[in-house]
Formats: structure tokens, sequence, C-alpha cells
């Protein structure tokens, strides 16, 4: 019954297009603007899913703002314009790859910076070589025969044991 009912509602979601990400209104540009467009949305981050471009999202927003590039584009605005009208809106955080600018240079710059630091750290460490051991001082210990230690360091339980046992 169950197996019955999920191929009933896979038939239904497949009829009804329900599978398919939400389209944009908008129309195709010709096919050099059209891949303009695509190229501009995979440069903008898209607010529902935040680590997905707007041509990669299916999230309804993102299929808005991908038909106001798709407009943008057919106005005949520049991507450069494009951008700056997204920036304006939503603030400099719909870059998917920030500006090299202020701030953000710690984005570009720390992860060459923690290799360069991690780098010299190892190499100085290469330089310095193995530890040297020092011999240990060995201490004068009398000899006694193997399994018995001295008779003072004994527990006392255990000397009454052998006392007994040698009886």
């Amino acid at each position: 019954m169950t197996a019955a009912l999920l191929s009933l509602t896979l038939a239904f979601s497949l009829l009804t297009g329900q599978y398919a990400p939400q389209q944009g209104g908008s129309q195709p540009l010709e096919p050099k603007l059209e891949a303009r467009v695509q190229q501009l949305g995979k440069q903008l981050r898209c607010a529902v899913c935040q680590g997905v471009s707007i041509a990669d999202s299916p999230a309804s927003m993102a299929r808005a703002q991908l038909d106001t590039v798709r407009s943008l584009v057919a106005e005949g605005k520049s991507d450069e314009e494009v951008v700056d009208y997204f920036v304006a809106r939503y603030g400099e955080w719909v870059l998917l790859e920030p500006t090299a600018q202020g701030f953000n240079w710690l984005v570009w710059l720390g992860p060459v910076a923690l290799l360069a630091v991690g780098g010299f750290v190892i190499w100085r460490q290469l330089q310095r070589g193995p530890p040297e051991t020092q011999p240990a001082k060995q201490t004068a210990t009398p000899a006694t025969p193997a399994g018995t230690a001295p008779a003072e360091e004994e527990d006392p339980y255990l000397q009454a044991v052998r006392r007994e046992m040698e009886r």
C-alpha cells in the first residue's frame, strides 16, 4: 500500500511540474545576452540560499533577481552598472566574491599570511634538528637475586609470608 501511494505521489508531482525549480517570468534573451545574464547571475548571492548564486538557486526570490538582471541587460546596462544596482539595494553582501578593499583585504590576504606563518614555523623546526638527549644518570644499586628486592625495601607482609614459607 505504501509503495503504491509513493508511486502515485511521484507520478502526480512529475505531471504537475513540482519537481522543477520555479522559472522566472521573463523570456530568455538572445544567446549572447543570455550568457551575460547567467555570468552576472553567478556573481550575485541568493538572499534565501545564501551560499548559492542567483543563477544556481531554485528560490523564487533568486528567479526574480535573475529577471531583474535580464531586464537590466536588455536595457543595455553594462556589467558594472548591473552589479552596482544590486550592491546599492542589498549592500556589498550580495556579491559572492568580495571586493579587495578596506577590511576585505583580510579575506584576501588572511589565508596567504597564515600559510606564510605556518611555513616559517615548519622551516624553523626543521632547522633546529632533533632535540639533543642527555644521558640519564645511573645510580648504583646493590646486586640482588632476580625477582627479589632488598630486605629493607620489602613489604612487611611479604617478609612475614616468606618467613612462614621457610618453616
